[in-house]
Protein backbone atom coordinates (compact mmCIF):
# COMPACT_ATOMS: atom_id res chain seq x y z
CA UNK A 1 0.00 0.00 0.00
CA UNK A 2 0.97 3.60 -0.78
CA UNK A 3 2.13 5.72 1.85
CA UNK A 4 3.15 9.22 2.74
CA UNK A 5 7.28 10.03 2.36
CA UNK A 6 9.11 8.84 5.18
CA UNK A 7 10.34 12.05 7.10
CA UNK A 8 11.83 11.45 9.97
CA UNK A 9 10.06 13.25 12.89
CA UNK A 10 11.71 13.67 16.40
CA UNK A 11 11.18 11.21 19.41
CA UNK A 12 9.28 14.28 21.15
CA UNK A 13 6.82 14.58 18.12
CA UNK A 14 5.79 11.16 17.77
CA UNK A 15 5.27 10.63 21.31
CA UNK A 16 3.22 13.97 21.41
CA UNK A 17 1.29 12.59 18.11
CA UNK A 18 0.87 8.99 19.67
CA UNK A 19 -0.16 10.28 22.77
CA UNK A 20 -3.20 12.75 21.50
CA UNK A 21 -4.37 9.91 19.26
CA UNK A 22 -4.68 7.41 22.26
CA UNK A 23 -5.99 9.74 24.25
CA UNK A 24 -8.99 10.86 21.59
CA UNK A 25 -9.22 7.50 20.72
CA UNK A 26 -10.40 6.52 24.64
CA UNK A 27 -12.14 9.25 24.82
CA UNK A 28 -14.23 8.31 21.98
CA UNK A 29 -14.49 5.23 23.09
CA UNK A 30 -15.92 6.04 26.72
CA UNK A 31 -18.34 8.26 24.53
CA UNK A 32 -19.81 5.10 22.71
CA UNK A 33 -20.08 3.35 25.68
CA UNK A 34 -22.17 5.41 27.78
CA UNK A 35 -24.30 6.22 25.43
CA UNK A 36 -24.82 3.46 22.90
CA UNK A 37 -28.29 2.27 23.14
CA UNK A 38 -29.43 -0.24 25.37
CA UNK A 39 -32.81 0.57 25.99
CA UNK A 40 -35.52 1.58 23.17
CA UNK A 41 -38.82 3.28 23.76
CA UNK A 42 -41.72 1.75 23.21
CA UNK A 43 -43.02 2.50 19.57
CA UNK A 44 -46.21 1.27 18.31
CA UNK A 45 -45.24 0.45 14.72
CA UNK A 46 -48.80 -0.60 13.63
CA UNK A 47 -50.34 2.55 14.94
CA UNK A 48 -48.11 4.92 13.35
CA UNK A 49 -48.71 3.57 9.43
CA UNK A 50 -45.26 1.59 9.94
CA UNK A 51 -45.10 -2.28 8.96
CA UNK A 52 -41.67 -4.02 9.78
CA UNK A 53 -42.90 -7.29 7.73
CA UNK A 54 -42.16 -6.67 4.19
CA UNK A 55 -41.43 -9.57 1.41
CA UNK A 56 -40.12 -9.43 -1.94
CA UNK A 57 -42.69 -10.74 -4.21
CA UNK A 58 -43.67 -11.23 -8.57
CA UNK A 59 -46.06 -9.29 -10.23
CA UNK A 60 -48.21 -12.19 -12.10
CA UNK A 61 -50.92 -10.08 -13.50
CA UNK A 62 -52.65 -6.15 -13.48
CA UNK A 63 -56.15 -5.77 -14.21
CA UNK A 64 -57.37 -2.15 -14.24
CA UNK A 65 -61.42 -2.27 -13.73
CA UNK A 66 -63.98 -1.22 -10.64
CA UNK A 67 -62.34 -0.48 -7.24
CA UNK A 68 -63.82 -3.72 -4.81
CA UNK A 69 -67.47 -2.61 -3.24
CA UNK A 70 -68.13 -0.46 -6.37
CA UNK A 71 -69.82 -0.32 -10.06
CA UNK A 72 -68.49 0.60 -13.43
CA UNK A 73 -71.08 3.79 -13.12
CA UNK A 74 -69.12 4.68 -9.90
CA UNK A 75 -65.94 5.44 -11.80
CA UNK A 76 -63.73 4.66 -9.24
CA UNK A 77 -61.10 2.78 -10.86
CA UNK A 78 -58.41 0.18 -9.53
CA UNK A 79 -55.82 -1.60 -10.56
CA UNK A 80 -55.98 -5.49 -9.40
CA UNK A 81 -52.34 -6.87 -9.09
CA UNK A 82 -51.82 -10.56 -8.97
CA UNK A 83 -48.95 -11.28 -7.35
CA UNK A 84 -46.81 -14.56 -5.99
CA UNK A 85 -44.92 -13.43 -2.41
CA UNK A 86 -41.02 -14.98 -2.64
CA UNK A 87 -41.15 -15.15 1.30
CA UNK A 88 -43.42 -14.92 4.45
CA UNK A 89 -46.34 -17.38 5.55
CA UNK A 90 -48.04 -17.17 2.35
CA UNK A 91 -44.73 -17.76 -0.10
CA UNK A 92 -45.54 -19.08 -3.41
CA UNK A 93 -49.44 -18.35 -3.14
CA UNK A 94 -51.12 -16.58 -5.69
CA UNK A 95 -52.21 -13.23 -3.91
CA UNK A 96 -53.83 -9.85 -5.36
CA UNK A 97 -54.32 -6.09 -3.98
CA UNK A 98 -55.95 -3.26 -5.16
CA UNK A 99 -54.24 0.14 -6.34
CA UNK A 100 -56.50 3.18 -6.78
CA UNK A 101 -55.86 4.29 -10.33
CA UNK A 102 -54.27 7.65 -9.88
CA UNK A 103 -50.76 9.95 -11.38
CA UNK A 104 -49.03 8.81 -8.56
CA UNK A 105 -49.81 5.11 -9.08
CA UNK A 106 -47.02 2.64 -10.23
CA UNK A 107 -46.96 1.32 -13.45
CA UNK A 108 -46.67 -2.34 -12.90
CA UNK A 109 -47.05 -5.12 -15.49
CA UNK A 110 -46.53 -8.91 -15.21
CA UNK A 111 -42.57 -10.31 -13.86
CA UNK A 112 -42.49 -7.15 -12.52
CA UNK A 113 -40.21 -7.40 -8.97
CA UNK A 114 -42.09 -5.30 -6.16
CA UNK A 115 -41.96 -5.56 -2.05
CA UNK A 116 -45.39 -5.72 -0.64
CA UNK A 117 -45.93 -5.06 3.51
CA UNK A 118 -48.06 -7.93 5.54
CA UNK A 119 -50.27 -6.88 8.57
CA UNK A 120 -51.24 -10.28 9.88
CA UNK A 121 -54.16 -8.62 11.85
CA UNK A 122 -55.68 -7.24 8.83
CA UNK A 123 -58.87 -8.59 7.68
CA UNK A 124 -58.09 -11.17 5.03
CA UNK A 125 -58.11 -10.12 1.64
CA UNK A 126 -56.46 -7.20 3.15
CA UNK A 127 -52.98 -8.43 4.51
CA UNK A 128 -51.12 -7.53 1.74
CA UNK A 129 -50.13 -4.13 0.62
CA UNK A 130 -48.06 -2.43 -2.18
CA UNK A 131 -44.90 -1.27 -0.46
CA UNK A 132 -42.24 -0.65 -3.35
CA UNK A 133 -40.22 -1.58 -6.04
CA UNK A 134 -37.47 -4.69 -5.60
CA UNK A 135 -34.17 -2.53 -6.33
CA UNK A 136 -32.21 -4.58 -4.68
CA UNK A 137 -30.16 -6.06 -7.66
CA UNK A 138 -29.60 -2.57 -9.32
CA UNK A 139 -28.47 -1.19 -5.83
CA UNK A 140 -26.08 -4.08 -5.59
CA UNK A 141 -24.67 -3.93 -9.47
CA UNK A 142 -24.30 -0.10 -8.94
CA UNK A 143 -22.55 -0.77 -5.74
CA UNK A 144 -20.08 -3.57 -7.39
CA UNK A 145 -19.00 -1.37 -10.31
CA UNK A 146 -18.48 1.76 -7.93
CA UNK A 147 -16.45 -0.79 -5.97
CA UNK A 148 -14.55 -1.89 -9.49
CA UNK A 149 -13.60 1.55 -10.20
CA UNK A 150 -12.46 2.43 -6.72
CA UNK A 151 -10.00 -0.64 -6.55
CA UNK A 152 -9.12 -0.20 -10.11
CA UNK A 153 -8.01 3.22 -9.43
CA UNK A 154 -6.88 2.96 -6.17
CA UNK A 155 -5.56 -0.31 -5.72
CA UNK A 156 -5.06 -1.44 -2.16
CA UNK A 157 -5.77 1.90 -1.49
CA UNK A 158 -9.26 1.50 -2.97
CA UNK A 159 -9.67 -1.55 -1.35
CA UNK A 160 -8.85 0.22 2.15
CA UNK A 161 -10.84 3.35 1.47
CA UNK A 162 -13.97 0.33 0.84
CA UNK A 163 -13.10 -0.68 4.28
CA UNK A 164 -13.57 2.56 6.08
CA UNK A 165 -16.50 3.16 4.11
CA UNK A 166 -18.14 -0.15 5.18
CA UNK A 167 -16.85 0.81 8.83
CA UNK A 168 -18.13 4.34 9.09
CA UNK A 169 -22.14 2.69 7.99
CA UNK A 170 -21.04 0.40 10.78
CA UNK A 171 -20.73 2.87 13.27
CA UNK A 172 -23.89 4.67 11.83
CA UNK A 173 -26.17 1.52 12.19
CA UNK A 174 -24.96 -0.26 15.46
CA UNK A 175 -24.17 2.93 17.48
CA UNK A 176 -25.26 6.28 16.38
CA UNK A 177 -28.63 4.58 15.14
CA UNK A 178 -29.40 3.22 17.97
CA UNK A 179 -28.35 5.53 20.19
CA UNK A 180 -29.99 8.38 18.93
CA UNK A 181 -33.48 6.06 19.35
CA UNK A 182 -32.78 5.87 22.80
CA UNK A 183 -33.07 9.10 23.53
CA UNK A 184 -29.58 9.78 24.00
CA UNK A 185 -28.58 13.50 23.90
CA UNK A 186 -28.64 13.53 20.11
CA UNK A 187 -24.86 15.91 19.15
CA UNK A 188 -22.95 13.78 21.88
CA UNK A 189 -24.26 11.36 19.89
CA UNK A 190 -23.20 12.63 16.49
CA UNK A 191 -19.95 14.21 18.20
CA UNK A 192 -19.18 11.01 19.35
CA UNK A 193 -19.99 8.76 16.04
CA UNK A 194 -18.28 11.09 13.90
CA UNK A 195 -15.05 11.01 16.21
CA UNK A 196 -15.12 7.36 15.91
CA UNK A 197 -16.27 7.49 12.38
CA UNK A 198 -13.02 9.50 11.67
CA UNK A 199 -11.16 7.36 13.32
CA UNK A 200 -12.06 3.78 11.19
CA UNK A 201 -12.32 5.39 7.82
CA UNK A 202 -8.82 7.69 8.11
CA UNK A 203 -6.37 5.10 9.35
CA UNK A 204 -8.07 2.30 7.55
CA UNK A 205 -8.08 4.05 4.12
CA UNK A 206 -4.64 5.84 4.88
CA UNK A 207 -2.77 4.07 7.48
CA UNK A 208 -1.68 4.24 10.53
CA UNK A 209 0.98 6.88 10.25
CA UNK A 210 1.82 10.26 11.58
CA UNK A 211 0.40 11.79 8.34
CA UNK A 212 -3.15 10.21 8.91
CA UNK A 213 -3.10 11.63 12.88
CA UNK A 214 -2.32 14.82 12.25
CA UNK A 215 -5.32 14.47 9.41
CA UNK A 216 -7.18 13.41 12.05
CA UNK A 217 -6.54 15.91 14.99
CA UNK A 218 -7.36 18.71 12.16
CA UNK A 219 -10.58 17.17 11.46
CA UNK A 220 -11.55 16.39 15.20
CA UNK A 221 -10.94 20.12 15.78
CA UNK A 222 -13.04 21.74 12.45
CA UNK A 223 -15.76 19.26 13.77
CA UNK A 224 -15.79 21.14 17.11
CA UNK A 225 -15.44 24.40 15.60
CA UNK A 226 -19.04 23.33 13.44
CA UNK A 227 -20.52 21.77 16.35
CA UNK A 228 -20.43 24.63 18.21
CA UNK A 229 -21.52 27.06 15.34
CA UNK A 230 -24.67 24.83 14.68
CA UNK A 231 -25.91 25.00 18.26
CA UNK A 232 -25.33 28.68 18.48
CA UNK A 233 -27.13 29.57 14.90
CA UNK A 234 -29.79 26.89 14.97
CA UNK A 235 -30.73 27.98 18.35
CA UNK A 236 -30.91 31.44 17.19
CA UNK A 237 -32.87 30.93 13.65
CA UNK A 238 -35.54 29.05 16.08
CA UNK A 239 -35.42 25.75 14.09
CA UNK A 240 -37.62 23.20 15.00
CA UNK A 241 -36.67 20.15 12.81
CA UNK A 242 -40.85 19.43 12.18
CA UNK A 243 -40.14 20.20 8.45
CA UNK A 244 -41.22 16.71 6.97
CA UNK A 245 -43.50 14.25 7.78
CA UNK A 246 -40.91 11.61 8.83
CA UNK A 247 -40.22 14.04 11.93
CA UNK A 248 -44.02 14.22 13.39
CA UNK A 249 -43.67 10.24 13.23
CA UNK A 250 -40.59 10.30 14.79
CA UNK A 251 -41.84 12.71 17.65
CA UNK A 252 -45.04 10.71 17.74
CA UNK A 253 -44.10 7.35 17.11
CA UNK A 254 -41.63 8.10 20.73
CA UNK A 255 -43.73 9.91 22.80
CA UNK A 256 -40.71 12.84 22.28
CA UNK A 257 -38.14 10.91 23.91
CA UNK A 258 -35.82 12.10 20.98
CA UNK A 259 -35.32 15.86 20.85
CA UNK A 260 -36.09 16.82 16.86
CA UNK A 261 -34.14 20.06 16.67
CA UNK A 262 -31.30 17.55 18.10
CA UNK A 263 -31.45 15.68 14.95
CA UNK A 264 -30.97 18.81 13.00
CA UNK A 265 -27.54 19.48 14.78
CA UNK A 266 -27.29 15.57 14.66
CA UNK A 267 -27.53 15.91 10.64
CA UNK A 268 -25.52 19.17 9.90
CA UNK A 269 -22.26 17.02 12.02
CA UNK A 270 -22.47 14.19 10.32
CA UNK A 271 -23.48 15.88 6.74
CA UNK A 272 -19.66 17.72 7.34
CA UNK A 273 -17.90 14.92 8.16
CA UNK A 274 -17.28 13.54 5.20
CA UNK A 275 -15.78 16.97 3.56
CA UNK A 276 -13.65 17.51 6.45
CA UNK A 277 -11.71 14.18 5.72
CA UNK A 278 -11.36 14.54 2.45
CA UNK A 279 -9.81 17.99 2.84
CA UNK A 280 -7.70 17.34 6.15
CA UNK A 281 -6.10 14.25 4.70
CA UNK A 282 -5.20 15.96 1.29
CA UNK A 283 -3.88 19.09 3.28
CA UNK A 284 -1.87 16.69 5.17
CA UNK A 285 -0.76 14.89 2.30
CA UNK A 286 0.52 17.83 0.24
CA UNK A 287 2.43 19.57 3.01
CA UNK A 288 4.56 16.15 3.18
CA UNK A 289 5.13 15.78 -0.10
CA UNK A 290 6.36 19.73 0.17
CA UNK A 291 8.72 18.74 3.12
CA UNK A 292 9.88 16.16 1.02
CA UNK A 293 10.44 17.77 -1.86
CA UNK A 294 11.94 21.03 0.02
CA UNK A 295 13.89 19.97 3.05
CA UNK A 296 15.39 23.20 4.25
CA UNK A 297 11.62 25.18 3.70
CA UNK A 298 11.09 26.92 6.88
CA UNK A 299 8.13 26.33 8.98
CA UNK A 300 6.47 29.32 7.31
CA UNK A 301 6.94 28.93 3.98
CA UNK A 302 5.52 25.53 3.94
CA UNK A 303 2.60 26.38 5.86
CA UNK A 304 2.26 29.04 3.21
CA UNK A 305 2.79 26.85 0.43
CA UNK A 306 0.25 24.36 1.74
CA UNK A 307 -2.28 27.06 2.20
CA UNK A 308 -2.04 28.18 -1.33
CA UNK A 309 -3.10 24.24 -2.29
CA UNK A 310 -6.01 24.42 0.51
CA UNK A 311 -7.47 27.22 -1.42
CA UNK A 312 -7.79 26.05 -4.13
CA UNK A 313 -9.63 22.60 -2.83
CA UNK A 314 -11.79 24.53 -0.37
CA UNK A 315 -13.20 26.57 -3.35
CA UNK A 316 -14.11 23.47 -4.74
CA UNK A 317 -15.55 21.89 -1.86
CA UNK A 318 -17.62 24.39 -0.81
CA UNK A 319 -19.17 24.37 -3.73
CA UNK A 320 -19.88 20.57 -4.09
CA UNK A 321 -21.30 20.95 -0.62
CA UNK A 322 -23.64 23.40 -1.39
CA UNK A 323 -25.08 21.72 -4.71
CA UNK A 324 -25.33 18.64 -2.36
CA UNK A 325 -27.73 20.21 -0.24
CA UNK A 326 -29.61 22.22 -3.47
CA UNK A 327 -29.84 18.94 -5.42
CA UNK A 328 -31.28 17.00 -1.94
CA UNK A 329 -33.82 19.92 -1.99
CA UNK A 330 -34.50 20.26 -5.71
CA UNK A 331 -37.97 19.35 -5.56
CA UNK A 332 -38.92 21.72 -2.73
CA UNK A 333 -37.40 24.81 -4.44
CA UNK A 334 -39.39 24.47 -7.58
CA UNK A 335 -42.38 24.66 -5.42
CA UNK A 336 -41.29 27.65 -4.44
CA UNK A 337 -40.72 29.07 -7.87
CA UNK A 338 -44.18 28.49 -8.64
CA UNK A 339 -45.31 30.21 -5.88
CA UNK A 340 -43.51 33.23 -7.04
CA UNK A 341 -42.35 34.16 -3.86
CA UNK A 342 -39.35 36.43 -3.17
CA UNK A 343 -35.84 35.14 -2.69
CA UNK A 344 -35.97 36.29 0.58
CA UNK A 345 -39.39 34.98 1.45
CA UNK A 346 -37.91 31.22 0.59
CA UNK A 347 -34.68 31.46 2.52
CA UNK A 348 -36.84 32.43 5.38
CA UNK A 349 -38.60 29.62 5.37
CA UNK A 350 -37.47 26.95 7.96
CA UNK A 351 -37.11 23.93 5.44
CA UNK A 352 -34.57 25.90 3.59
CA UNK A 353 -33.37 27.81 6.48
CA UNK A 354 -31.77 24.40 7.61
CA UNK A 355 -30.15 23.36 4.51
CA UNK A 356 -28.56 26.94 4.51
CA UNK A 357 -27.30 26.87 8.16
CA UNK A 358 -26.71 23.49 7.52
CA UNK A 359 -24.45 24.15 4.41
CA UNK A 360 -22.78 27.49 5.59
CA UNK A 361 -21.57 25.80 8.72
CA UNK A 362 -19.96 22.70 7.10
CA UNK A 363 -18.68 25.29 4.98
CA UNK A 364 -16.90 27.46 8.06
CA UNK A 365 -15.74 23.76 9.55
CA UNK A 366 -14.20 23.33 6.17
CA UNK A 367 -12.52 26.57 5.83
CA UNK A 368 -10.73 26.40 9.48
CA UNK A 369 -10.33 22.40 8.59
CA UNK A 370 -7.93 23.87 6.28
CA UNK A 371 -5.09 25.94 8.30
CA UNK A 372 -5.18 24.03 11.32
CA UNK A 373 -4.30 20.94 9.84
CA UNK A 374 -1.75 22.54 7.57
CA UNK A 375 0.12 24.35 10.51
CA UNK A 376 -0.20 21.61 12.53
CA UNK A 377 1.81 19.13 10.17
CA UNK A 378 4.29 22.21 9.18
CA UNK A 379 5.28 22.52 12.81
CA UNK A 380 5.39 18.54 13.63
CA UNK A 381 7.46 18.10 10.46
CA UNK A 382 11.60 18.51 10.72
CA UNK A 383 13.06 21.36 8.45
CA UNK A 384 16.43 19.63 7.79
CA UNK A 385 16.56 15.85 7.51
CA UNK A 386 19.29 14.68 9.40
CA UNK A 387 20.97 11.13 9.16
CA UNK A 388 21.07 10.33 12.91
CA UNK A 389 17.28 11.17 13.06
CA UNK A 390 16.01 8.55 10.09
CA UNK A 391 13.29 6.70 11.97
CA UNK A 392 10.90 5.62 10.23
CA UNK A 393 7.62 7.32 10.93
CA UNK A 394 5.05 5.54 8.82
CA UNK A 395 3.98 2.90 11.87
CA UNK A 396 3.16 3.89 15.33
Amino acid sequence: MDHAPEIALSRGVKRGLAIAAAVLAVVTMVGVALLAGTDEPEINARQLGLNSQVFSAEVVSVRLGPCAGTAAADRVPCYAIGFRPEAGPDSGSRLRFEIPKLATSPDLSAGDQIVVSYDRKAEPGFRYQYNDRQRGSVLWWLFALFALAVIALGRWRGLAALVGLGASFAVLLFFVLPALVAGQEPVLVALTGASAIAFLALYVAHGFNFMTTVALLGTLVALVITVLLAMIFVDLAHLTGFTSDEAFVVQVGTSGGISITGLVLAGMVLGALGALDDVTVTQASAVWELRDASPDMSVHALARAGLRIGRDHVASTVNTLALAYAGAALPLLILFVFSRQSLGTIANSEVIATEIIATLVGSIGLVAAVPITTWLAAAVLPRRLTSESLLPDHDF
